[in-house]
């Protein structure tokens, strides 16, 4: 599958997509529009899979990947363990309409 550029160069583009993990892990659910969601969807679930292995590697890479020890904190104590028994689907995106200033198609990206 081919990653969508979102109109930004490489690192702009991969500190957008980690801010917006760390804000559904911490927060549980965002708004934002279709593209970014879907382009975020991937790497929250491979997030939580790390998460419910719960080992030092795995919180490594969670960390190598995030930056925020609070978010990497929550995953590792709440949230992997939440989804121990589930075997994936860990969001949901529901499509809430167009934005207003721009009509932009939005989205809520949020945690099963």
């Amino acid at each position: 599958m081919r990653q969508a550029k979102l109109g930004r160069d490489a690192g702009h583009r991969q500190a957008l997509l980690r801010n917006l993990v760390s804000s559904v892990l911490l927060e549980g659910r965002i708004q934002t529009t279709d593209t970014k969601a879907k382009a975020v969807k991937p790497l929250v679930e491979e997030m939580i899979t790390l998460g419910k292995r719960g080992d030092l590697q795995a919180r490594r890479q969670a960390q190598a990947f995030l930056g925020r020890s609070e978010a990497v904190d929550k995953l590792f104590a709440d949230i992997g363990p939440r989804y121990m028994e589930r075997s994936g689907g860990y969001t949901r995106i529901i499509k809430v309409g167009p934005r207003r200033g721009d009509a932009a198609p939005v989205s809520i990206i949020e945690l099963v």
